[in-house]
């Protein structure tokens, strides 16, 4: 199979599964390395194609008519990230990412997509459980958050309950 042929069938793959798809999944699907993955996600996404990468793995992202989003900029202590992430999650916000504006490189997002508590808890588990050292230490704390929801009253509440408990930074 050329890289044509499993491109089409990475996107194949990928618009069959709501759940992500890990590289090292793919890899063994097609008998590639991850790295051969990673590549052909870069040249999928250079051609337009929604393709994120969350700590679950790849997914295409579909983009819902009917939502809103708005970007939060916080900051919290480390020991808060859970406190943070579930507030946006149980109030029936999307996370889609975390944003970083760093002064020698630049703005750095990494995509989240986190909608539940077990993904949060899965999330957390992966990476607090290393040497994890999250973006917003890149910026003394400062981050921000894309979260999207089915209606402006959702994200009201967000913002509401970021700014009660001291997280939310008021530009």
């Amino acid at each position: 199979m050329d890289g044509l042929e499993r491109r089409d069938k990475i996107m194949e793959v990928l618009n069959e599964n709501t759940q992500a798809i890990t590289g090292t999944q793919m890899a063994k699907m097609f008998k590639v390395s991850r790295q051969v993955i990673v590549q052909d996600v870069a040249l999928l996404r250079a051609q337009g194609v929604e393709i994120i990468s969350t700590s679950e793995g790849y997914r295409i992202y579909k983009v819902k008519a009917d939502t809103f989003k708005r970007v939060f900029c916080v900051k919290h202590p480390q020991d808060a990230i859970e406190d943070e992430l579930y507030i946006v999650v149980d109030n029936g916000g999307l996370l889609l990412n975390t944003i970083v504006s760093h002064l020698a490189y630049g703005e750095i997002s990494v995509d989240m997509h986190l909608s539940s508590r077990r993904q949060v808890n899965d999330f957390l588990i992966r990476t607090l459980s290393k040497d994890f050292v999250p973006l917003m230490a890149l910026t003394k704390g400062d981050h921000y958050h894309t979260v999207e929801a089915t209606s402006e009253k959702i994200l009201d509440v967000i913002e509401n309950e970021l700014r009660q408990k001291g997280y939310l930074v008021e530009e």
